[in-house]
């Protein structure tokens, strides 16, 4: 193997701000979505998983298809249709219908 090999890169290490991060909220890193896997405490490195599928918050009037592209809304802390103003977040891995609080994304695809 090459010596300069680091990680797989499914999982990255997190420090919190002045404010302690629960397990399964989703974190902007840049311009990628994070998802926190176990509890950081604030000023405190965690692990945060940064591909997979996850079921997160979504903006409830939004209509989902499947494959849509979603965005990180960081004012409401939620998924979203709108790209204006918002962090692609990746695309939707099943449909959800408009009064649905959440949806299954394949983050930072």
């Amino acid at each position: 193997m090459a010596k300069n090999y680091e990680q797989e890169g499914e999982v990255l290490d997190y420090t919190a701000g002045g404010v302690a991060i629960a397990s399964g909220a989703a974190v902007l890193m840049g311009a990628r979505l994070g998802i926190v896997l176990a509890d950081i405490p604030a000023l405190s490195t965690g692990s945060v998983a940064v591909t997979g599928v996850w079921v997160l918050k979504k903006a409830p009037a939004d209509v989902v298809v499947q494959g849509a592209l979603l965005y990180w809304d960081a004012d409401d802390f939620q998924l979203t249709t709108v790209a204006a103003g918002n962090t692609l977040a990746g695309f939707a891995a099943a449909p959800a219908a408009a009064g649905t609080t959440s949806v299954r994304i394949k983050i930072n695809a």
